[in-house]
């Protein structure tokens, strides 16, 4: 099992417990300085953080050996995913033991864990996005101002954001539009298939553009709430 591991990937066997930031350019992020602030307020001060750069939906080998590397090292305890919480999972899928449900149903991860000898894949933002909104809207938002959604961009975290409004249960917190305008159309077909899977009453509009003056005209559409 070693030997077939070591011909697929490059695992590092590291000297301290390391968690992994992936991101693009993971060293201009405040995150760098936060953890290891945070890890001293939990007792861990040993855990520390690395920051693991990959391009833009980098190719499939990328994805698989960064998360080869936290399945297979020991001490490598997890990861914090941006950017590329769609395309490592759709890469790197059958390398997790467990996707939660938020992860199964965004088809993203933005946490990866380990249980037990166990590699789990979590999409958090549903929750943190969701909670964020909810400070800043408050109760019955859409009933009270009639306002409506436009999102710029069709990736994770626009899929948690349509997600979070889908399972609002009251009616006065959900929006009656929700328009996502994206400038390819993968992350656009992905999001689609998302709602497409839920009953709900928001219309969801989706856009594939990229000219600054079509989003102008599409903003000037919107209710002023």
């Amino acid at each position: 099992m070693e030997q077939e591991i070591s011909n697929q990937f490059k695992v590092v066997t590291k000297q301290v417990p390391t968690f992994y930031f992936i991101g693009v350019t993971t060293k201009q992020s405040s995150i760098m300085k936060v953890f290891p602030l945070w890890m001293r307020e939990v007792g861990r001060p040993e855990i520390v953080i690395e920051g693991v750069d990959l391009q833009i939906h980098d190719t499939r080998e990328a994805y698989r050996q960064a998360v080869a590397q936290i399945k297979y090292d020991p001490l490598s305890l997890g990861a914090l995913v941006t950017t590329h919480k769609i395309d490592l999972l759709n890469a790197a899928r059958d390398m997790f033991d467990y996707l939660d449900p938020y992860a199964q149903i965004c088809g993203e991860v933005s946490c990866i864990s380990k249980r037990d000898g166990s590699l789990e894949g979590h999409a958090k933002d549903p929750i943190t996005a969701g909670m964020s909104l909810d400070a800043m809207l408050g109760k019955d938002y859409f009933a009270r101002t009639g306002g409506a959604v436009l999102c710029f961009g069709a990736g994770g975290s626009a899929v948690a954001i349509a997600l979070h409004f889908i399972n609002k249960k009251e009616a006065g917190d959900r929006p009656k539009r929700f328009v996502v305008v994206n400038r390819s159309t993968p992350r656009l077909d992905h999001m689609r298939e998302m709602v497409a899977k839920h009953d709900t009453d928001i219309a969801f509009e989706y856009v594939h553009n990229e000219d600054p003056r079509v989003n102008d005209a599409i903003m000037a559409t919107m209710p002023d709430g």
